[in-house]
């Protein structure tokens, strides 16, 4: 065990009260407002350097040594905030400002908003620059109320703690005072009691019909350092996921239950799918901006929230059993990002079998791979276990788990698997699991787990094309130069395991 200090966040589901729901959601408004505001101040200077540049352009200087040559700054949160205290006014004195109001909700819940907003800036100004990884992020757009996610960030000092348990179904929050919790606060309160947790702030939402507390702590936790005997004792695991189960297993989760190997996929959003679709025609049908058309939407909310909170729970208990019950979990490094995109074409080259696909990545995205596979990653740290990902382009169906032979022709439908070389004939998953967890390669945990954080950024012109920042115009990766080995023509041999050996056929 090695005793060490993690972030960890502890969700509570409120009950608060009528008179509590409305300071709730009074502070989600004042933080969404706040974000706007700050927003709009980049917004603003971004749009100045871009005016200044098309001058000097037009003035015949060239675009790139305009582009050097104007100096815009963009306010960061500073100077927002000084500004904004300069101007903001106050109602109870009669002084008319920006936002009078300020004084009826947590000055936390500005200050937070204010530095989400330079975030998201940095992080948008990161991705054009190639400093950020990963999937580009757009320009940042302002909140609406009604579609953005109502929610807010409060900080306090952790000296004179203003965000505290008050027993264990209760939690104080500064301005708003003690909101009940749904469930139990046992666990938490007794941790801050024997010193092993600090409350660093609380970051308060709303999902559906509730409230949610999300209270962020430093945490001191002990921390397995390998696995455990009975982890050991059943070495690795690979995992195929899929939709018609949620994982097949190269082991079953219970030794004496050989059924366990197959996960049932619960199919949450199929399962409410009459009653989304009756709440959802509902809506349809009512008027804009009438008292229905709102209830109607709080209707179709809580539905799609009821699906999100089973799906999590499901994938919580799997995700759980993986990590503690095995040594190692090797997982596929899927682009569910790519499996999920629409085939509806293009007008010139229209798709085909669109509505088929549309249903296909509706099931997928009900799985949430993506998710299973980031809780593999943050779990196998508490348990001891490590995680294990096989190459993107590596052909687990495909492959025979037995000696290597490899059908190109096998198809979707197709969810037997028969080698022809060595006659080894099971189900398609459970081959699949098998080639996963013989070849799949520890990821190291100095890096992000995610394929995408691994890759570098592209190295090309990253000069904005349009008003909003317009599109990289670079198609290349490093290391992408030469073009992965063609699934069919991989050889078993020569792929590498777990153990970084060379894989023999059993």
């Amino acid at each position: 065990m090695v005793q060490t200090e993690i972030l960890k966040a502890f969700r509570f589901a409120l009950d608060p009260t009528s008179v509590q729901v409305a300071a709730l959601s009074r502070h989600a408004g004042a933080a969404r407002w706040a974000f706007n505001h700050a927003l709009a101040a980049k917004v603003g200077a971004h749009e100045r350097w871009r005016a200044e540049v098309a001058k000097l352009v037009g003035d015949g200087v060239p675009e790139e040594q305009a582009r050097r040559q104007v100096r815009v700054p963009v306010p960061m949160k500073p100077a927002i905030q000084k500004a904004l205290n300069a101007v903001k006014g106050d109602s109870r004195k009669g002084l008319d400002g920006a936002c009078p109001w300020w004084h009826e909700v947590n000055t936390y819940a500005f200050q937070s908003a204010f530095i989400d907003a330079d975030q998201a800036w940095k992080n948008w100004l990161d991705s054009l620059s190639g400093k950020r990884v990963g999937r580009r992020v757009g320009y940042p757009r302002f909140k609406k109320k009604g579609r953005a996610r109502d929610s807010f960030r409060l900080h306090h000092d952790v000296k004179k703690p203003s965000i505290r348990l008050a027993g264990y179904r209760r939690l104080r929050l500064p301005r708003i005072g003690e909101v009940r919790l749904h469930d139990s606060g046992k666990r938490l309160a007794r941790l801050i009691d024997r010193g092993d947790a600090v409350v660093q702030s609380v970051t308060v939402s709303r999902g559906g019909h509730r409230w949610y507390a999300s209270v962020l702590c430093k945490v001191t936790v002990q921390v397995p350092d390998r696995p455990s005997r009975r982890q050991r004792e059943r070495g690795a695991v690979g995992v195929d996921l899929g939709v018609k189960v949620l994982a097949a297993l190269s082991k079953p989760l219970v030794v004496d239950d050989p059924s366990s190997a197959l996960v049932r996929n619960p199919q949450h959003l199929r399962q409410a799918e009459r009653r989304l679709l009756k709440a959802q025609r509902a809506l349809a049908r009512t008027q804009k901006g009438s008292a229905r058309r709102e209830k109607a939407k709080r209707r179709v909310g809580r539905a799609h929230h009821e699906v999100a909170v089973r799906r999590h729970a499901a994938l919580h208990q799997i995700t759980k059993r993986l990590t503690t019950g095995f040594a190692v979990v090797a997982l596929e490094d899927l682009n569910v990002a790519g499996m999920t995109r629409s085939a509806r074409g293009t007008v010139a080259a229209p798709g085909k079998n669109v509505r088929q696909k549309a249903g296909l990545n509706r099931v997928i995205l009900d799985s949430a791979p993506a998710e299973l596979r980031r809780q593999v990653n943050y779990k196998a740290t508490w348990y001891g276990s490590e995680l294990a990902v096989a190459d993107r382009w590596f052909p687990s169906s495909k492959t025979c788990s037995g000696c290597g032979w490899q059908n190109p022709h096998l198809k979707l439908s197709d969810r037997v698997f028969r080698c022809t070389d060595c006659g080894l004939v099971m189900d398609r998953d459970m081959n699949a699991a098998r080639n996963i967890e013989r070849h799949a390669v520890l990821i190291d945990r100095n890096v992000a787990c995610d394929r995408r954080e691994t890759l570098n950024a592209r190295g090309a012109s990253i000069r904005p094309t349009t008003s909003r920042g317009g599109r990289h115009d670079a198609s290349k990766r490093e290391g992408s130069g030469a073009r992965p080995e063609s699934p069919q023509q991989s050889d078993l041999l020569t792929l590498p395991t777990l153990n970084n050996e060379t894989a023999t056929p059993p």
